[in-house]
């Protein structure tokens, strides 16, 4: 139970937590409405998690092969492969972060480093892009060394980026002049703001967002529940580490980015920057090499272990769990992350919502199909034969997977909206909105349709191929 309520408090105080918190005071919401819409979302998020991580628990099976049962031996490789995507774009931004940090902090000392031509396609100057090399560089260095160095690193991490935190929020409080100043900002919803009635329609998309932060690992949390010694650990350890963890750290930056407002008269979302502030050498070498190894330690953890297992899935006598890692690290690089984490909109709007549209339909099917259709009981040697029960229809359920399209399809239009492929006068308001809603409704509809399907459309299985071809003989 502790080790999964550490591993959860781990993962949880990280760089991207706290941009998180700091991005909704940037969008408009005060401290309070920050830190519940935040605390919120992974309340809701816990649920599938803890669900999903029952399966795991259960039966000592990994993501990849739980999702056999219901996408079918070949067809498992659909959502193994969507769930890798998305890790290889936290990668990248992890990556990103912890370059962006060493490129920050390098620059108080060397000034003439910071600025210059930006590089051609790639919007950042030769010297930010060798940064974030470097930094990438030593990932792909820890996943050579392996596990045993990954595990070192988590050790050492939670308290030192935990520290690096309440240090920070101790400087903003004596700076801004106590806690009142800091947290009495208003929100930009409140009557006489900029955004004044507007807080309903900033609201849902953001709790969404939330969601998505970890819906990645609410999918394939089978892969950690597997080692679970019982149902009651991996349920009370996530319970106790996952949302209060989130919360807490999110206070840090909420509370720190408020005060920012007030002593340096602009919002700073970004920890690094604030840090930048600083003039003293020794604060600003040991904050940069707490940020590295935390995010180093984060990003191998969260954003390595599964999508290597993932894309080993595809192919396991060719990609081990070492070149599933380097496949990682590089699709992390061609996504450009700097790009996904430009602004705070850009952040929750188009990253965290866009995936959660095709992981909410994911867990829906999985969930459905477990819980509802299965009662979960699964038959375990047959998820690993090409020729058992999970074959469905050549290896992949068409149930399932139309029930990912459908789930998907309502959230496209919006998303197409967001990132400007249509414009506002194509589509209409109404269809629009249903992309703040992407991980809720994507769920929903794919739980419905995937049960749907699975009664009316029966599809053809391993045990009557077989008797077929006995009767043929």
């Amino acid at each position: 139970m502790w080790s999964f309520a550490a591993l959860w408090i781990s993962m949880s105080a990280c760089i991207p937590t706290y941009m998180l918190a700091s991005s909704l005071i940037g969008g408009g919401m005060n401290w309070w409405q920050a830190v519940l819409t935040i605390f919120l979302g992974n309340l809701i998020v816990l649920v599938p998690m803890i669900l999903n991580a029952h399966a795991g628990t259960k039966y000592g099976i990994p993501f990849p092969v739980y999702c056999r049962a219901s996408f079918g031996t070949l067809g498992a490789n659909v959502p193994a492969i969507l769930r890798a995507l998305v890790a290889c774009g936290w990668f990248g931004i992890q990556a990103w972060i912890g370059g962006d940090a060493i490129y920050k902090i390098l620059g108080v000392f060397f000034p003439a480093m910071l600025g210059g031509v930006a590089l051609p396609g790639l919007g950042i100057s030769a010297a930010h892009f060798a940064c974030f090399l470097f930094f990438w560089a030593i990932n792909m260095w820890v996943i050579y060394r392996g596990i045993d160095t990954i595990r070192f690193l988590l050790n050492i991490k939670a308290p030192l980026l935990i520290a690096l935190g309440l240090l920070l929020l101790y400087w903003a409080w004596s700076k801004a002049g106590g806690f009142g100043p800091m947290l009495s900002q208003p929100s930009a919803f409140d009557a006489g703001q900029p955004k004044a009635g507007q807080f309903w329609g900033y609201f849902f998309p953001a709790l969404t967002g939330m969601i998505g932060f970890w819906a990645t690992l609410s999918l394939n949390i089978p892969d950690f529940s597997r080692y679970a010694k019982s149902q009651r650990d991996q349920v009370i350890g996530q319970a106790l580490g996952l949302p209060a963890t989130m919360a807490l750290y999110s206070f840090i930056g909420v509370a720190v980015t408020s005060a920012t407002t007030i002593i340096f008269k602009e919002t700073l979302w970004n920890p690094v920057d604030v840090l930048t502030r600083f003039n003293s050498p020794a604060v600003l070498v040991t904050a940069m090499v707490s940020l590295c190894i935390a995010t180093l330690a984060t990003n191998i953890a969260a954003n390595v272990v599964s999508p290597a297992n993932d894309f080993a899935h595809l192919a396991p006598r060719k990609i081990s769990f070492r070149v599933g890692g380097y496949i990682t690290g590089v699709i992390g690089v061609l996504m450009m992350p700097w790009k996904l984490v430009a602004d705070p909109t850009g952040y929750i709007f188009t990253w965290l919502i866009a995936y959660s549209a095709l992981l909410g339909p994911i867990g829906g099917i999985l969930i459905a199909d477990y819980f509802v259709w299965r009662k979960c009981t699964l038959n375990v040697a047959a998820l690993y034969r090409a020729d058992g029960e999970y074959r469905f229809t050549g290896g992949f359920s068409f149930v399932a997977l139309l029930a990912l399209l459908v789930g998907a399809l309502p959230s496209l239009p919006g998303f197409l909206l967001n990132i400007k492929a249509l414009s506002a006068e194509s589509i209409p308001v109404s269809l629009a909105h249903l992309y703040n809603y992407a991980w809720f409704i994507g769920f929903a509809v794919a739980f419905v349709f995937y049960l749907a399907g699975r009664r009316l459309f029966p599809e053809i299985q391993a045990s009557s191929i077989k008797e077929e071809e006995k009767e043929a003989k």
